[in-house]
């Protein structure tokens, strides 16, 4: 399981905190973050970048010289792209370079981002970050007692004037809220600094049970089908020597198909119903082909 040590403002180490393995110890899927990156780095571009053509461009109506007799090559305008002042040919237009990002891939990139820092141990975290008044010395005292080298990212669970004030002029930190946690800054800088209950926002916002919530609403079915092989391997755990054949339910209907029997159906028509009551009684009538060979075979023993 990962952890990570808690420092107070004096920069001692007051214990080891354990995270969240499905939070900080997801496997760091490369592939994820690399898209993920790139669609936000697209997505950050305005898209306004613009030059004229040849029909946009101010003059260059009137042929510049006669057709013929001149010597020089034939020119019908004075703003074709060869000309100075001309237009310009396949010059950039705007357009927009947004590109979607499936929610599902934006929160695998995040774990996967947090999963690295923690491995690598980069996760710094403290019990709480406060200042009594808004000074530069004081954050620099700070990260001076903390191991923090190069650039530091801090995620704060809530606004601090002072936090803020103190470490604006400092070029080595980036101050963050956790509501605006994003894969690019935590890429970028080095270490992430971040007090108890910005970890436990985290593990809410992204946990196993988030993501539960989230797929509950499209597609309930695999959430709990994952819940019962869960449910099956925690009880073969528990009864070790037993053999456990039994499975539970894969799915919401096939629970309540398991609780309650089935009910036999009602007959839709009253001549289904005239059938069943035959068939329940034993009265029901032989074939009509049948009924006929054993008229005839009661005629010739008669005759």
């Amino acid at each position: 399981m990962p952890s990570a040590n808690v420092y107070d403002m004096d920069g001692q180490i007051v214990r080891e905190e354990h995270l969240d393995n499905y939070v900080f110890g997801a496997p760091i899927n490369t592939a994820v973050l690399h898209q993920v990156v790139t669609a936000q780095l697209v997505n950050r571009r305005q898209g306004t970048a613009s030059t004229k053509t040849r029909a946009e461009v101010s003059g260059g109506s009137k042929k510049p010289y006669r057709q013929k007799g001149t010597g020089r090559a034939r020119q019908g305008s004075t703003r074709a792209p060869h000309w100075r002042g001309g237009g310009t040919v396949f010059g950039p237009r705007p357009h927009a370079y947004e590109r979607a990002i499936p929610r599902k891939m934006k929160r695998i990139a995040i774990r996967s981002a947090l999963s690295d820092k923690a491995a690598n141990g980069r996760i710094l975290l403290m019990e709480r970050i406060e200042i009594a008044a808004p000074r530069t010395k004081d954050m620099q005292a700070l990260l001076s007692n903390l191991p923090v080298t190069r650039t530091v990212l801090m995620l704060l669970p809530a606004r601090d004037e002072n936090v803020i004030l103190s470490a604006r002029n400092i070029p080595e930190i980036r101050l963050g809220h956790v509501d605006s946690t994003n894969v690019i800054e935590l890429l970028k800088y080095d270490h992430l600094l971040m007090t108890l209950e910005t970890a436990r926002i985290l593990v809410k916002k992204f946990g196993r049970d988030a993501d539960d919530r989230l797929q509950m609403k499209r597609h309930p079915n695999v959430v709990l089908r994952r819940r019962a092989r869960a449910a099956h391997e925690a009880a073969k755990l528990a009864t070790p020597g037993k053999t456990v054949t039994a499975k539970p339910a894969r799915t919401a209907k096939a629970a309540t198909a398991t609780t309650d029997e089935k009910a036999p159906k009602a007959p839709r028509t009253a001549k289904a119903a005239t059938t069943t009551a035959k068939a329940d009684t034993g009265a029901e009538k032989a074939p009509k082909s049948t009924r006929k060979r054993a008229e005839k075979t009661e005629k010739g023993g008669e005759e």
